[in-house]
């Protein structure tokens, strides 16, 4: 199967899915952090149209909940992060999946079809995850285990602070290479 993973600069889940066999790719604006196929540049510069499988991370500053307090001062942006929401839920592919926090998208277009837990995936932490799927079946936890430490909210400000909270769990990126693939 050929998978496209946008919007996402650590490999982690185009990884998962080429350790089952499959053709994965991802693309960012930004190098992989891991080495494999990858494109940096624009998503939307590419055809996407060929893949079975897209799975998109589009970004979140403008969209997330957590940052409500300057919505007020975002409204060029919030509307253009919508529209690449849009775009990412319209490609020509049959399978998607487009990941965001809790935000905007859920009032402004419609609601997840699902909000995921990393403790349900094999780690100790929360961090809801909601995913918007089209033609592929919710994801069924794999490791449910105790703890519900919300390291990634409180995380110290630092330069990498965001590239660090966008991070996909590991257990994530696998249930999906598993049930998806």
């Amino acid at each position: 199967m050929k998978v496209a993973v946008l919007c996402e600069f650590s490999g982690i889940v185009r990884d998962a899915f080429i350790r089952r066999g499959h053709e994965a790719i991802s693309c960012d604006l930004f190098p992989s952090d891991s080495p494999g196929p990858h494109i940096i540049g624009d998503c939307k510069d590419h055809d996407w149209s060929s893949y079975d499988l897209v799975i998109a991370h589009p970004p979140c500053t403008h969209l997330s909940v957590s940052g409500a307090r300057w919505f007020k001062d975002k409204k060029k942006e919030q509307k253009e992060a919508l529209q690449f929401f849009h775009w990412c839920m319209d490609l020509p592919v049959k399978r998607i999946c487009v990941e965001n926090p809790i935000s905007i998208v859920s009032s402004k277009i419609c609601k997840p079809s699902q909000i995921i837990q990393p403790w349900q995936f094999g780690h100790p932490e929360t961090k809801s995850t909601c995913l918007w799927l089209k033609y592929l079946p919710p994801l069924k936890p794999t490791k449910i285990v105790d703890g519900r430490d919300n390291r990634i909210h409180y995380m110290s400000p630092s330069k990498d602070r965001g590239r660090l909270r966008s991070l996909t769990y590991q257990g994530i990126a696998n249930a999906m290479s598993k049930q998806w693939g």
